[in-house]
Parts: C-alpha cells; sequence; structure tokens
C-alpha cells in the first residue's frame, strides 16, 4: 500500500545520538526540490526503551522516519510488516506508514551500497574485504551478495563477530572466511575494500595501502576524508565515501514516504557537501 500522500507531511530522523544526523539536511533538500512546501523532517533522540512510546504518539500526519542506531533492530517488533530486504539482515532504517495507519519496514542501506558503488563504475567484483562486523557489516555484506561472485573476507577482531559473520554469509548465501584484525592490511588488496568501522578504527591501516589500491567504500562521512581514505586517493585509488551511502540510502527513504520518484540526488548531494563544509 503506497504512503498517505495527501495528508502525511511530517517525517523525522530517529536515534542515539542524533545531533550529528545530516538526514534533515538531505530529506529538505530534497522536499525543496520536489516543491514540497508542507512537508518538515526532524530529528529526535530516543533509545529502544522510548521507540514504542514515541511511535504510538504520531498522528496521521506522519509518512514516515529514518532509523539509526540503536533502534535499527528494535523497531522490528513493532512494525506490521518487514521488506525482504530489512529481514535478510534483520535491521529497518526505513519505515512508512500507510493511510489505513499500518507500518512498513525496510532497509535502505542495502541498495543505497549497491547504488553508490554503481555510480562509480562498480557492477560486480570477483571478490571483496570487509573490515569490521557490525551492523553495517551485515548490510555490506547483502549488497556483495548481489554483485560478488566470490569470496568475501571480513577482517574482525574476536572469534565472536567471526562466527557471526560466518552466519550472515550462511543466510545471505555469501562465500565468507574471516580473518583476525591484526592482518587487516592484507584487505587492502582486494578488488573493493569496506570499512565499516567507527571513526580512527582504520588510521592505522592507512600506511599499509598498496601501490596501486583498488576501490575503497568508506563509509564514515565525518571526518572526511578518513585517513585511510585521504592516503587511497593520494595513491590514485578510487574512493566511495559515507556520503555517497547516505545520500543514495536517503534518495530511497524520500521516494518511498512523499512517492514522488525520482528523488533529487543531486540537490540532495550539494545539501550534504555544504553542510559538511561548514562544520
Amino acid at each position: 500500500m503506497p504512503p498517505r500522500a495527501t495528508d502525511a507531511h511530517r517525517a523525522a530522523v530517529l536515534g542515539k545520538p542524533i545531533a550529528h544526523s545530516l538526514s534533515p539536511v538531505l530529506h529538505r533538500a530534497a522536499y525543496d526540490a520536489l516543491g514540497l512546501a508542507e512537508w518538515s523532517y526532524d530529528r529526535f533522540e530516543v533509545d529502544e526503551a522510548g521507540l514504542p512510546g514515541f511511535l504510538e504518539e504520531l498522528g496521521p500526519q506522519w509518512a514516515g522516519l529514518s532509523l539509526t542506531m540503536p533502534l535499527k533492530r528494535a523497531v522490528i517488533p513493532l512494525l506490521d510488516e518487514v521488506s525482504e530486504t530489512a529481514a535478510s539482515v534483520d535491521a529497518v532504517n526505513t519505515v512508512v506508514f500507510t493511510e489505513d495507519g499500518r507500518r512498513l519496514g525496510d532497509n535502505t542501506d542495502i541498495p543505497g551500497i549497491v547504488a553508490a558503488l554503481r555510480e562509480h563504475g562498480i557492477e560486480q567484483v570477483e571478490s571483496a574485504a570487509i573490515l569490521g562486523a557490525g551492523a553495517t557489516a551485515s548490510s555490506a555484506l547483502a549488497a556483495l551478495a548481489r554483485i560478488c561472485t566470490g569470496e568475501v573476507v571480513a577482517y574482525v577482531r574476536s572469534e565472536a563477530r567471526a562466527a557471526e559473520m560466518r552466519r550472515w554469509g550462511e543466510r545471505l548465501d555469501v562465500e565468507v572466511r574471516t580473518a583476525d584484525w591484526t592482518d587487516a592490511a592484507r584487505a587492502l588488496s582486494a578488488p573493493l575494500v569496506i570499512a565499516t568501522t567507527p571513526a580512527g578504527t582504520t588510521d592505522a591501516l592507512a600506511a599499509a595501502v598498496p601501490e596501486r589500491p583498488a576501490t575503497l567504500f568508506d563509509v564514515l562521512y565525518d571526518p572526511w576524508p578518513t585517513e585511510l581514505a585521504a592516503r587511497w586517493s593520494m595513491f590514485g585509488g578510487a574512493v566511495v565515501g559515507g556520503l555517497d551511502l547516505l545520500v543514495h540510502q536517503a534518495v530511497l527513504q524520500v521516494e518511498r514516504m512523499t512517492g514522488r520518484s525520482p528523488a533529487p540526488l543531486d540537490a540532495m548531494r550539494r545539501a550534504g557537501e555544504k553542510a559538511l563544509a561548514e562544520r
């Protein structure tokens, strides 16, 4: 069922912490470009305990929500329906409210990763490496299930994380091999490296960038560039940044929430770049 088209003019991003989020900048830029002057997009700091109450208080003017950590899994029991994409990684980053009040959960991170790579000319890879094993790593693995024809090596810090990534691989039908983080420098020779770790985690790897690196997808966008991304670019490698992912997943969110397509990707990207430059 489509989202409310006439009386739903509010949307927001939820999470904790949330003050850093660029989502309001991107969505508001989209509303401006689409001529949706009556639409608004806000941010609210909400944790797992506060999420049920927040959802219950929403009125019929609400079109949808963007969710960040720690809510992507906590929201699932509160939804009426979850897309196959979101169910594949047990993570929802998008909720759309229908005219009859149903809550539909989706994941735009996975197709967003694929779209960001495609924009940089990456349609298919023979193998890949993932740095990290958190929620973003599982979405990266799901994206690789669509474009990687061979092995994925995940570099992690513990056997528990390694086991989790192998389970995700089995679930997503991706050939996953795990390696210890102490060998993470080996990842940098892969045709595609996806860094999913928090800020500063990969800084020590910058010195190990090979002379002819292939493609790095670093999901961070602030601070940018990371030391790894800067070194990668200096050696002539292709770099896909976190803003690329943020914009592409937000494009899909705007389309689902407003029912308008295509969303204005270029306008949203310019707004995001401007906001980051002013920080």
